[in-house]
């Protein structure tokens, strides 16, 4: 496995000694690792190096304890702790009902959970590695034959549970993969991923401070901190964590119409004039969808023409403005977005403000994709006017590395939210408590049930700093403008847009040797069409890696590559090419 010098296996040296194939190195992982997990770390190390390169060996007493791990061994009597003989734990005959709070089920516990736990470090381990398959690609039916996924009214036994989660990460996507470009959250941070287990094992729900006293903390914390960053005074405001980009955005427009017309509430859509929003032809599905399951209807919902780098153009937003006035419909929206899906386009939110203001809409800004980059002192002036915004939605799990799901809803005015939306169940917001109310956060919530989705942001954060988070978002960037310096002037490639992209985006045709000589008219265009969903294709079932393609507008099938997985390097951008070029030459 080739060292990258900065990736996974950097020890933070110059010199070398930080290549695993160092046996140094080698040595001095595997002594770590038998450190911290035990037999874990022997299986790992066997996993990464083979039998050639033996771990250390171990005192006579630290054998003694690995030896009766692995036998799993497990006592009958009450007593703790205890003496007596003890029997060996044999998965095959053991079902869920043996574990916690199974009577005496500590043993079985903990012995299954490490197994479970030693299935999943193998697994982020060959997530890292470049030897190994992005996607072990099989056809639905082929999945559906070849394994048993039916559910039965008779429990399995704990050796066929694990082998389920053997099975369910053999054919799972490494999102984590140095090569894998395919969406915009990709990577796999082991902070956050730790903070993912934590908060499943917290297992609670976000709607009281009394169930969940330090998450709901560290989300005023972290909600406060991100609209500090927005540009609101002293972090001003409020929000809240929803479940992804689409449902903030749907908050956005919910609260947007109840500010107009707060009669909405209890009287309905009936009740109020016919509203309109307005967005960009580039813009996000989700903003449809909000106003078709708000009642508003698409219809609703008028796209303002982009220019050629994708952003909305201020002097057509404004004319369907005052069209839509003239016909006697009321424009209560205007979505911006910053960092648009395909073109990761910054729409111009200066002027978009003054319009807004100027006839009294809320503007709302989606920087799902984009928010990041408020993170970078280079490249936030791509987001200059999102301070003036009613509402923004940010996305970490998107350019900044938080697994997902983790989306926040950032609001301008303080406890609109909670006028719009409570409901006052008094089984959970009871308002004689014995601490502050204002920490009970699930009335202004749509739903009840909400998961802990700041736990992994707020402790990424800790572990990066600001400026962590900031050179993590640089480097991607910089890796989207070298891949866009590779290509624009090769053989065999066309931009789909002049100019270096905004963000991480690089969109361009790969043309085989067949196609580049053929005069630009239909019979290429049909044939151009059929190319990009060949090669991925191909690199699917050869596992390789991954990269997105689409079509927009009137343009054929194009790559888009987008970059926001950290262990990416300049080496995985040159290999995609070369894949490409490799998948794609005869056709």
């Amino acid at each position: 496995m080739a060292s990258t010098g900065s990736g996974f296996w950097s020890f933070g040296s110059e010199d070398g000694s930080g290549d695993p194939e160092n046996p140094s190195t080698a040595r001095a992982w595997c002594q770590v690792a038998q450190k911290f997990t035990g037999g874990i770390g022997n299986k790992l190390c066997a996993l990464l190096y083979g039998d050639a390169e033996k771990p250390m060996e171990t005192s006579g007493s630290e054998k003694e304890t690995q030896g009766s791990a692995d036998k799993k061994t497990v006592c009958t009597c009450n007593q703790k702790p205890c003496s007596c003989p003890k029997t060996d734990l044999n998965y095959a005959c053991l079902h869920s009902t043996d574990l916690l709070p199974a009577c005496n089920g500590e043993v079985a516990t903990l012995s299954f959970l490490q197994d479970v736990m030693d299935i999943l470090l193998q697994y982020v381990v060959k997530s890292f590695d470049r030897s190994t398959k992005v996607i072990d690609f099989h056809y639905p039916n082929e999945l559906l034959q070849e394994h048993n996924w039916e559910l039965a009214d008779q429990p399995q036994t704990l050796e066929e549970i694990l082998s389920n989660c053997r099975t369910t990460l053999k054919y799972a996507i490494k999102t984590g993969h140095p090569r894998y470009f395919n969406q915009l959250s990709t990577g796999l941070d082991m902070v956050g991923l730790a903070a993912d287990w934590l908060t499943s094992t917290a297992n609670t729900n976000m709607f009281t401070y009394e169930i969940a006293p330090v998450f709901v903390l560290l989300e005023y914390v972290t909600l406060r901190k991100m609209r500090e960053i927005v540009g609101w005074p002293g972090g001003s405001g409020d929000g809240i964590f929803s479940p992804g980009g689409a449902i903030s955005n749907m908050y956005a427009m919910l609260i947007a119409r109840f500010k107009m017309f707060p009669e909405v509430k209890e009287k309905g859509m009936a009740a109020i004039p016919r509203l309109v929003a307005f967005t960009s032809e580039h813009s996000h599905f989700s903003v449809k969808k909000g106003a078709a399951a708000l009642g508003i209807g698409t219809d609703s919902v008028i796209l303002i023409k982009c220019d050629e780098r994708g952003k909305m153009i201020p002097s057509d937003l404004e004319r369907r403005i005052v069209e839509a006035k003239q016909k006697g419909f009321v424009p209560f929206l205007v979505s911006a977005t910053a960092g648009t899906t395909v073109y990761g386009a910054f729409d111009p939110l200066l002027a978009i403000a003054d319009i807004c203001k100027k006839y009294k809409i809320w503007m709302h800004v989606d920087a799902a994709w984009g928010g990041g980059l408020l993170m970078s002192r280079k490249h936030k002036w791509k987001l200059n006017g999102v301070e003036r915004a009613n509402s923004v939605t940010w996305n970490p799990h998107k350019m900044m590395g938080v697994p997902l799901q983790c989306s926040a809803l950032l609001v301008r005015e303080e406890g609109l939210m909670q006028s719009c939306n409570q409901m006052h169940a008094s089984y959970l917001f009871q308002q004689d408590k014995h601490y502050d109310l204002s920490y009970d956060t699930g009335d202004k919530a749509l739903q009840c049930g909400r998961h802990v989705d700041v736990f992994k942001l707020w402790l990424m954060w800790r572990a990066k700093g600001t400026i962590g988070f900031e050179a993590q978002i640089d480097k991607c960037l910089e890796l989207a403008e070298y891949l866009y310096n590779l290509i624009k002037n090769r053989e065999g490639y066309e931009m789909v847009f002049d100019g270096k992209p905004q963000h991480t985006n690089v969109c361009f045709w790969y043309i085989p040797p067949s196609l580049r000589h053929l005069e630009d008219n239909e019979e290429r265009m049909s044939r151009l069409l059929k190319v990009a969903p060949v090669i991925k294709a191909r690199m699917m079932e050869y596992g390789t890696t991954m990269v997105s393609y689409q079509p927009l507008g009137d343009k054929v099938n194009f790559f888009r590559m987008v970059i926001s997985n950290p262990a990416a390097t300049h080496q995985d951008i040159d290999f995609l090419i070369e894949e490409i070029e490799r998948l794609g030459q005869d056709l």
